[in-house]
């Protein structure tokens, strides 16, 4: 028998104590979701961390550098000088009720613990006392601050010492977003009544989301806002359904279209006959029967050119379209290219600003040149708004398309340049607040980082419209036929004329060496 190992009491004591510390938190996190009153089910993960990828492209436009909202950035030493302000704001927002109370709305609050929880992606390594104060100054403080858009007061020690659009940059970024619910009910809480609270915060919302909006949006009725507000998971979710579409309904009607085409006996019959036909004219005999003619026509001099003018643009029209397959892989580096506006613009393409901001009103008319696009408001603001709306895509849509994305990309392919901008300004899609169209362009072309590739139906389509009408057109047809047999012969050019030039030497040369040999032979004759 081996002798026992001698025990150390403290070591058994600490163990026991960590057991004992973590069936009670089991224990109460079980009866507290058991306690609240909507199913964890329903709750989807909505508040993520900025993906690394787009965090070091421009680390700024992610990370909050005035105010923090929620428990992400809360304990951050660089943010402590606003906890003041912050508390200065809350404390108006409980004047402004007769019987207010912060541990009131605290204890509110609490049947929402495990549910605020499950909104962050993120493990939330702090009590619950104090996620909930977090919960409680921060809702308080962006309430009475939302409400300038509303038109109560004004938060004039805060805009005038921290800095107004620092603040709603701020707000707009993904880590600093409390869930949506969570203002309703400090609202509830405040004004003492569901129907004000979801009417007050609608209001708020539209407000804000029509200041910093990359897009000029058209709302809603506030009475279907109302109906739908909680169906948004925060402020940058409520901001992103506003201006993207919601595609999936549509993709699946248009899907279900195409089966039911496919299965149309008609169909079936032509493509048939097609198979028959292509059987007997693939044919050795019959191949060489038919190109015979056409391979003599098309080495006579001069063919070459009229073919690329001629035969170009029916290529493109009759190259093989998207298989179901592909339409899962991600778009080639091929298919996201496009003309710039100057480009286009000289090709015949008009700029038509649409009436509605959202996304899905991006569009092309190959009949009559028309390029439909939202229209774009650009200030200081923008460029943090646009990378936390791609972010959050990235983030909350697991393998689905990136529409928001696609649509950067589309724009970023079509500036290049100041004069880009210029001309989007001029006719009436781009309205701009920066300093000059040149900053613009370069906002822009710095969006190009995303974390993948997605196709995207009607945007895809839109791109290759574009592309399609842009090379179809005599100008274009012309100019790239002199840049490829022209301008891009000019090493054989070169070369044909330096051995003509050699042999025009060699001749001179060799009618000297004659002419000299003849005189020698009359002299010595």
């Amino acid at each position: 028998m081996f002798p026992k190992k001698p025990t150390d009491s403290s070591t058994t004591h600490q163990h026991n104590f960590d057991e004992s510390r973590w069936v009670i938190n089991v224990r109460k996190s079980l009866d507290a979701e058991l306690e609240e009153q909507h199913s964890l089910e329903q709750v989807t993960v909505s508040i993520f961390t900025v993906p690394k990828a787009l965090m070091c492209t421009h680390r700024d436009s992610y990370t909050p550098q005035r105010v923090s909202i929620g428990p992400y950035h809360c304990l951050k030493p660089e943010l402590h000088e606003t906890e003041r302000y912050k508390l200065t704001i809350a404390r108006k927002f409980r004047n402004n009720s007769k019987s207010f109370r912060f541990h009131d709305l605290v204890e509110k609050l609490h049947p929402m613990e495990v549910k605020i929880r499950a909104c962050y992606h993120k493990y939330i390594a702090l009590s619950e006392e104090t996620l909930l104060w977090i919960m409680a100054i921060d809702s308080s403080f962006l309430i009475e601050f939302l409400k300038v858009y509303y038109g109560f007061g004004k938060v004039e020690t805060l805009i005038n010492r921290v800095g107004h659009n620092e603040i709603l940059r701020d707000v707009m970024m993904l880590e600093n977003q409390i869930p949506l619910f969570v203002l309703r009910k400090t609202l509830e809480f405040q004004l003492e009544s569901t129907e004000s609270a979801d009417a007050l915060l609608v209001s708020v919302l539209t407000g804000l989301c029509r200041d910093l909006s990359p897009l000029v949006i058209k709302f809603e009725d506030c009475e279907t806002l109302k109906a739908q507000i909680h169906e948004y998971n925060h402020i940058l979710d409520f901001l992103y359904q506003m201006i993207v579409p919601r595609i999936e309904e549509e993709e699946e009607e248009n899907r279900g279209d195409e089966n039911r085409a496919g299965e149309n006996r008609a169909c079936k019959l032509l493509r048939e006959m097609k198979l028959q036909f292509k059987r007997v004219f693939a044919s050795r005999p019959a191949d060489t029967i038919l190109r015979l003619p056409w391979r003599v026509i098309s080495n006579l001099p001069g063919f070459i050119a009229l073919n690329y003018l001629f035969t170009r643009q029916e290529n493109e029209e009759t190259s093989p379209t998207v298989s179901v397959l592909d339409i899962e892989k991600p778009p080639l580096v091929s298919e996201l290219t496009i003309p710039s506006v100057s480009e286009l613009h000289k090709a015949g393409v008009k700029f038509k600003p649409t009436q509605n901001g959202n996304v899905s009103t991006v569009s092309f008319d190959s009949n009559s040149g028309h390029f439909h696009l939202p229209v774009i408001n650009l200030d200081i603001n923008t460029e943090t708004v646009l990378r936390n709306l791609v972010a959050y895509e990235a983030s909350n849509t697991s393998g689905g398309p990136l529409v928001f994305t696609r649509y950067t990309e589309l724009i970023n392919g079509i500036i290049d340049s100041d004069e880009d901008v210029r001309l989007l300004r001029e006719q009436g899609v781009l309205v701009s607040r920066l300093k000059s169209d040149e900053e613009a362009a370069e906002m822009w072309n710095g969006m190009s980082k995303s974390v993948r590739l997605t196709r995207v139906g009607f945007l895809d389509k839109t791109i290759e419209d574009v592309n399609r009408y842009y090379t179809g057109r005599w100008k274009v047809k012309i100019g790239r036929f002199v840049e490829v047999y022209v301008y891009g012969s000019w090493k054989i050019f070169a070369f044909l004329a330096a051995v003509l030039l050699l042999i025009l030497v060699s001749l001179q040369v060799l009618s000297l060496v004659f002419s000299s040999l003849r005189l020698l032979g009359l002299r010595t004759g």
